[in-house]
């Protein structure tokens, strides 16, 4: 199976006859007890953790999601990405409340259907929020409690259900996968009795993390088969232990293990160094399926949901700041350098080593629609009144692009900006200076990027502000 390079390969095309094998020993050894109930809610987080995200579909049967929490992907591709989101699947993603919809019992349905020619619609929402990342020296647990499709044998053919997450990166560019990196904490296909979890890095095909194969384990559900009943799949990514670890769990057994020394420094920090967004989705058919037989047919059949009772993530504090909780309010000085790379949340922006005096990091792959949030910034009682931003620009001829500064909101008023070309290379460092509306007392502050162009137009090492 071919590829598209630059795109999520979810679960790619394993070594198939030992995978194939496993399987089937696994499926047999499996038990059928009776479906666990539907609508149990998440669970307290234990001590030490704390919730920073949760879902428990609650809602009136036959609505849709929570748009506050998720938006829907549809069609057959990413805009401007790789047709059938570069993993030959063959439906076409709704956002119909006859693919994607609540059961008014507390869980969400994605349920694949097949009209009377044949073509096949689904589903496939992802989390608004992109910044899912453990604080320095503390832990992020994702977790969801599903039940897989109800279907097996002949009529399972073709079915890709998936619980997996992408480095927030990806989303707006759509070519820099594996490098951004992918956590995938549940994938099953044809209805077998096999959960595999997998972390894609690096460069593909090949590379340091076996692309398009990625590091990857599988194993059986037990008491219940992942598709007669409900089971808990997680991922915890671990940032206390040296080195740092990613861990996946089946109801809550740790079966596989992926450390930072299994690759190079640069690719796990490529892969790790930024937040991630959450996806659920059914896929028919596709390259993980045809490993295992091959895609929907005539036999395959229609209407058997992904049934998703939560989804919930958690973290847990370490000695650092930064990951998914903000920093108290207040903590930042408006008038003293704020690193760029030092953001509590952001969209498409990447960490990078720069050459610029002091060293350290900046952040990079700016592009359209690319936003980075740093809480809390104290201006004080003397209003601030220009603002400071350290720039580099290798960006194309007839490339260039907005930086703007926007208080509390991604979409309030700017209230500085300054625009930037060229500035010579990617690390050819310029310190710009805009006028900027009066601010006093404490905000926070949204860095946003616009430009009449996709391309990447901007790097941004420090900013600041001054009277």
């Amino acid at each position: 199976m071919s590829e598209s390079p630059g795109t999520p390969r979810r679960g790619a095309v394993r070594r198939v006859l030992v995978a194939v094998l496993s399987t089937m020993s696994l499926a047999a050894a499996a038990a059928t007890a009776a479906t666990l109930p539907a609508s149990a809610s998440a669970p307290t987080p234990s001590s030490g953790w704390s919730q920073v995200f949760l879902d428990d579909f609650n809602g009136a049967a036959g609505s849709g999601v929570n748009t506050a929490n998720w938006q829907y992907t549809t069609g057959t591709s990413y805009p401007g990405g790789p047709a059938n989101f570069g993993t030959g699947e063959v439906e076409t993603m709704t956002s119909s409340t006859n693919n994607v919809a609540l059961d008014g019992s507390g869980d969400l349905l994605i349920t694949p259907r097949r009209d009377a020619s044949g073509n096949w619609t689904s589903g496939r929402i992802e989390t608004t929020r992109t910044d899912f990342q453990p604080p320095a020296g503390g832990k992020l647990r994702m977790e969801a409690r599903l039940q897989m499709p109800n279907v097996t044998g002949a009529a399972a053919k073709g079915y890709w259900p998936a619980f997996w997450a992408l480095g927030a990166p990806y989303r707006g560019n759509y070519q820099n996968w594996p490098g951004v990196g992918e956590l995938d904490i549940m994938e099953n296909v044809q209805g077998l009795n096999t959960e595999w979890a997998t972390m894609h890095c690096g460069t593909s095909p090949g590379g340091p993390c076996n692309e398009t194969s990625g590091i990857g384990n599988n194993t059986p559900c037990t008491g219940t088969t992942c598709q007669a009943g409900f089971h808990t799949y997680a991922m915890e990514w671990d940032r206390s232990t040296s080195p740092e670890e990613i861990r996946f769990y089946l109801d809550g057994v740790n079966f596989h293990t992926v450390k930072a020394n299994q690759v190079d420094a640069t690719t796990w920090a490529n892969a790790t160094n930024h937040g991630y967004f959450m996806i659920l989705n059914v896929a028919m058919g596709g390259g993980f399926p045809g490993a295992f037989g091959g895609g929907p047919d005539s036999g395959t059949e229609p209407g058997h949901p992904l049934v998703v009772d939560y989804v919930q993530v958690l973290q847990a504090a370490g000695s650092g700041g930064g990951g998914t909780t903000p920093p108290p309010t207040g903590n930042r000085d408006a008038y003293s350098a704020i690193q760029a790379e030092s953001y509590d949340s952001q969209s498409g922006v990447v960490s990078e080593t720069t050459t610029d005096t002091g060293g350290g990091q900046d952040i990079g792959t700016i592009a359209n629609g690319d936003y980075a949030v740093y809480k809390g910034v104290n201006f004080g009682s003397s209003a601030a009144t220009q603002f400071y931003g350290r720039v580099a620009s290798g960006a194309a001829g007839g490339v260039s692009g907005l930086v703007e500064v926007r208080l509390d909101s991604r979409t309030s008023t700017p209230v500085a900006s300054f625009a930037l070309a060229n500035t010579g290379g990617w690390q050819s460092w310029r310190t710009v200076p805009a006028n900027m509306s009066s601010v006093t007392g404490t905000h926070d502050v949204y860095l946003t990027f616009t430009s009449g162009q996709p391309a990447d137009f901007v790097n941004v090492n420090w900013f600041d502000f001054g009277h």
